[in-house]
């Protein structure tokens, strides 16, 4: 494989151990992987782009939500509504470590706070938003955040006859949007979690419902194994939220957020995935350590 591969990622541990994983996956052999198999899975939030002090998703929904308390103010006594007016540390220690029980309700909310709406409209909100709004700390738009060496594992993967697959517990279709544009990944190769929609008078419509369980823990294979009828080969995270995902795969990529200067440096709600991570023998990625470059379009 040529210099250009992988190339903000530096030589060492991490690098040779997905060069050589692709390598044997791909030449006949013991470790040989058919081409209808080589499924790719990865989380989006810490994996994909930042994801502090929230994730990005939350970042968008919480400035609608705020839109609709000044609008009817009687929402400030309801949650989540209240939980963000108040700023309750609990709740937003949930967010920003993806509890289930605390996701789980706000994608339940969300799902209310668009229902009627169509993906035309949902999908103008979200540009819009992607278009103007900056990451509190870095002073970036959201989309210039994204993780310039997860772009290329996707370029390797692809060129290897992987098909490459987005599973996060944030929603489906707030990821679908960029997509294609960022990641070079088609609007049906992101799974996560989603609104129910019904087709009316000739166009769709989102419903209140969430459509299945929570794409979270346990939730991410069973949906990966719903939309591709297998589990995946390869799967990269970077949170305890994902260990079910990495183990089920043959290949599993942790990344490790411990770059405080380009970015952030934490473990929270990533104790136990870097503790399985030693235990199963994972490919952890020191951010710090393992990569030249983080961000794509940018200078570092």
């Amino acid at each position: 494989m040529t210099d250009t591969v992988l190339a903000s990622w530096r030589d060492g541990t991490a690098k040779t151990a997905i060069l050589d994983f692709v390598t044997r996956a791909t030449r006949q052999g013991p470790d040989f992987v058919p081409a209808g198999d080589r499924i790719a899975t990865f989380d989006n939030d810490g994996t994909l782009w930042v994801e502090q002090p929230l994730p990005p998703q939350f970042d968008f929904v919480f400035r609608h939500w705020a839109e609709e308390v000044k609008a009817d103010p009687s929402l400030a006594g309801r949650q989540p509504y209240k939980a963000l007016i108040e700023k309750d540390p609990s709740f937003l220690h949930g967010v920003a470590t993806q509890d289930p029980q605390v996701i789980e309700s706000l994608l339940k909310a969300f799902a209310r706070s668009w229902a009627g709406s169509t993906p035309a409209e949902f999908d103008a909100q979200v540009r819009e938003w992607l278009a103007t709004v900056k990451q509190p700390k870095l002073g970036v738009l959201y989309q210039d955040l994204v993780y310039q060496p997860m772009l290329e594992l996707f370029d390797l993967l692809k060129a290897n006859g992987f098909r490459v697959f987005v599973c996060s517990g944030g929603g489906r279709d707030f990821m679908r949007v960029f997509a294609e544009e960022t990641w070079g990944i088609n609007k049906e190769n992101i799974i996560g979690s989603a609104a129910e929609y019904t087709y009316t008078d000739g166009g769709m419509v989102r419903g209140e419902q969430l459509l299945g369980t929570l794409d979270l823990g346990p939730g991410k294979p069973e949906h990966i194994f719903a939309r591709t009828g297998r589990l995946p080969v390869f799967a990269g995270g970077n949170a305890d939220v994902d260990i079910e995902m990495l183990s089920a795969a043959r290949f599993a990529l942790l990344i490790n957020h411990d770059d405080a200067e380009r970015e952030f440096a934490y473990t929270a709600a990533a104790e136990a995935s870097l503790a399985k991570a030693g235990e199963l023998g994972w490919t952890v990625v020191s951010m710090k350590d393992d990569w030249s470059t983080l961000y794509r379009n940018r200078e570092q």
